[in-house]
């Protein structure tokens, strides 16, 4: 082949970055190839809109459906399910291998994509889906084929990693710390999809996929974001020498009757300061792969921005191009087990309880009695007194914060919920699991 022609499906902050480097460094990317890779056409909604790169008007159009026929190479970057879902399925019928960075399409239609990809003998290519310029799938997939992973922990969406490092930093309140990542433009407008956990939520269930060969999607993922997280909290994993993260993890377990499973699942997580991601400051990601014979490897970088996707999606189309130039069979995705996706209930773990009680003798006896009887072990407690409650003349309250033992997600879930009931209690002002320890 002298040449491959590739389509662009959309032209924001990274596609726009994807077409100045298909151009830019031309030459360059032939001489890796071994083809010329000759962008064909850019499909996008509105010719006109402005763009931070210039790019010649010829190349836009907005009929995206006759663009995809006939190429190569489709590249997908519109994000949300719809068109892009269609459009791909339009590609890989015409025979174009097909690159994305669309996260939140692989863990909903993912299936359906490849098993379309594997039936036409094309290749669906994912690498900046999951954690921006990091290149993390394709060494799931490849380097560390051979090997049995047991667990991953990641840290996988810029904006809260920043948001709760700000408030790590300076003390910043949730809310100024959202506004400084909405100005700085890691944040959206609508923040949701990001501080909700929703954006990690998806690439966990990519990473669970290729991590464990088994088909996870975004139910099989439990979900929870930072929106809850408080300077208070904050300070208080300080002091105990830790620090909080929004999390994506999988692991495996072993189900109460004896059968293997799958727990994938997202949430604020307080790790010890020594641990290798509780350094991962700003916006930046890290996933940290725990395996049978690899042991402990953590992969770091930019987790989002135009120029370092669009690395990692420039990755994939070399990848995708030197095998069309060799020709032979393709590399299809490997063998799926079925694993079961365990609910939250089943995971081990340890909980950081933060509790609003009162000041008076018998608190902490009544307290530990919940414990005892649903068989969690407290590991560390301290107490803060709220002098000011009682200088105005209220009754004088405490602040506890109780770090259990690891112990079944289940037990320590209805021993919060005793602790609630209590008289004594005021209100249990926070509740985060803690990993790493």
């Amino acid at each position: 082949m002298d040449t491959l022609k590739v389509a662009l499906l959309g032209c924001g902050n990274v596609g726009s970055q994807v077409a100045r480097i298909l151009l830019e460094d031309a030459d360059d990317l032939a001489a890796r190839v071994g083809a010329k890779l000759e962008l064909a056409g850019i499909a996008v909604r509105n010719v006109d809109a402005p763009r931070d790169v210039e790019l010649p008007r010829e190349l836009f159009t907005t009929d995206a459906e006759t663009l995809v026929k006939d190429k190569d190479i489709v590249i997908e970057l519109l994000g949300g399910i719809e068109p892009a879902r269609s459009l791909i399925l339009r590609a890989i019928d015409s025979g174009a291998t097909v690159v994305t960075g669309n996260k939140a399409l692989i863990a909903t239609n993912g299936q359906q994509l490849y098993a379309k990809a594997h039936e036409a003998g094309v290749r669906l290519a994912y690498e900046a889906a999951v954690a921006g310029a990091i290149p993390i799938l394709r060494p799931i997939r490849e380097s560390l084929s051979g090997d049995r992973i047991t667990r991953v922990l990641g840290i996988v969406n810029g904006t809260t990693n920043y948001i709760l490092d700000q408030m790590d930093s300076t003390g910043a309140q949730f809310a100024d710390a959202l506004k400084a990542a909405q100005d700085l433009g890691y944040a959206e407008a609508d923040p949701t999809a990001d501080i909700e956990g929703l954006d990690a939520a998806a690439k966990g269930a990519i990473l669970a996929s290729l991590s464990f060969h088994t088909d996870f999607n975004l139910d099989d993922v439990y979900c929870e974001g930072i929106t809850k997280v408080t300077a208070d909290d904050i300070a208080a994993a300080k002091d105990a020498q830790l620090v909080i993260k929004l999390l994506a993890i999988a692991e495996k377990l072993i189900a109460e009757d004896g059968t293997e499973g799958i727990s994938v699942r997202v949430h604020p997580t307080l790790l010890p300061r020594t641990h290798p991601l509780a350094a991962v400051h700003g916006a930046f990601n890290a996933v940290f792969v725990e395996a049978d014979n690899a042991g402990q490897l953590m992969f770091y970088g930019q987790g989002a921005g135009g120029a370092p996707t669009a690395s990692a999606v420039l990755g994939d189309v070399v990848s995708a191009a030197r095998a069309l130039v060799a020709g032979g069979p393709w590399r299809v995705e490997a063998t799926k087990r079925q694993i079961a996706a365990l609910p939250l209930s089943a995971v081990t773990t340890s909980y950081c309880i933060g509790l609003d009680v009162a000041d008076q003798p018998g608190v902490l006896a009544k307290i530990a009695q919940i414990f005892a009887t649903h068989g969690v072990s407290i590991e560390t407690m301290r107490q803060t007194i709220h002098t000011e409650t009682a200088a105005a003349g209220e009754k004088p309250a405490a602040e506890l914060r109780i770090v259990t033992h690891r112990g079944p997600e289940s037990a320590l879930a209805a021993t919060v919920a005793d602790i609630r009931a209590l008289d004594v209690v005021n209100s249990v002002i926070s509740v985060l699991r803690v990993e790493g320890v």
